[in-house]
């Protein structure tokens, strides 16, 4: 039988007991001891370190993305064990490349680390997928990919997940996405009333019509005349 490891905060950590952080300054406090043994194993590839109200922050090397993450992952040392989020940030500024975020967090060590990769407007944005270490980059990833456009190279169903399939209109957390959209009101109805949610998805998925079609013959008569029942 498999046995699940129970993983208490702070248990590897060699300091007797794991405090949270007070009175962090904004700038100037000690990194994480991740970041010291990151340029230590991956040397260049580390651009710099940041420290930034008590979290520290690697930009990296976009090519050495998945290596860095697995080696946090898999090294007894660091056991990043938790991806809360894959993220973006794109800056007004049109020289200023779009980052890609990642939010590691190693429960064993108590440790936060924040990793970031800078892709160059004008040229593809693609970075290697971590779905294949992290299982929870799924839908993070799928979503970076919808609101900004960002391609997520090895990842085995990469299509939109809050918008359509078929929505043409840009990537709506970019900076350069008009708040109306590219298309007129009229337009976008068109759209959306176009779709065929049945060639994606299957009946057993589409729950809510079925629910509705099982409903008693005058609940479903008194919903159809838009009376509130109180069920």
């Amino acid at each position: 039988m498999n046995r699940f490891e129970v993983v208490r905060t702070g248990a590897s950590s060699t300091e007797s007991e794991p405090v949270t952080q007070k009175n962090v300054s904004h700038r100037g406090a000690a990194a994480n001891p991740s970041a010291k043994a990151m340029q230590d194993k991956f040397g260049a590839a580390i651009k710099r370190i940041e420290v930034i109200w008590g979290e520290t922050v690697a930009y990296v090397d976009p090519a050495s993305v998945e290596q860095m993450i697995r080696w946090l992952h898999d090294d007894p040392s660091q056991r990043y064990d938790f991806l809360s989020d894959v993220t973006a940030v794109e800056y007004r500024d049109s020289e200023v490349p779009i980052e890609v975020v990642w939010h590691l967090r190693s429960l064993p060590y108590r440790r936060f680390l924040r990793i970031k990769a800078q892709l160059p407007k004008g040229k593809p944005l693609e970075i290697a997928s971590v779905y294949d270490i992290y299982k929870s980059a799924d839908w993070l990833e799928r979503e970076c990919y919808d609101m900004f456009g960002i391609r997520f190279t090895g990842h085995p169903d990469l299509r939109r997940l809050l918008m359509w399939e078929s929505y043409k209109e840009g990537y709506p957390l970019r900076k350069d996405f008009p708040l109306r959209g590219r298309f007129s009101r009229s337009e976008q109805l068109r759209q959306a009333l176009a779709q065929n949610p049945e060639a994606r998805y299957s009946m057993e998925e589409l729950t809510i019509a079925d629910a509705f079609a099982e409903l008693p013959t005058d609940m479903r008569e008194r919903l159809s005349k838009g009376e509130r029942t109180g069920e």
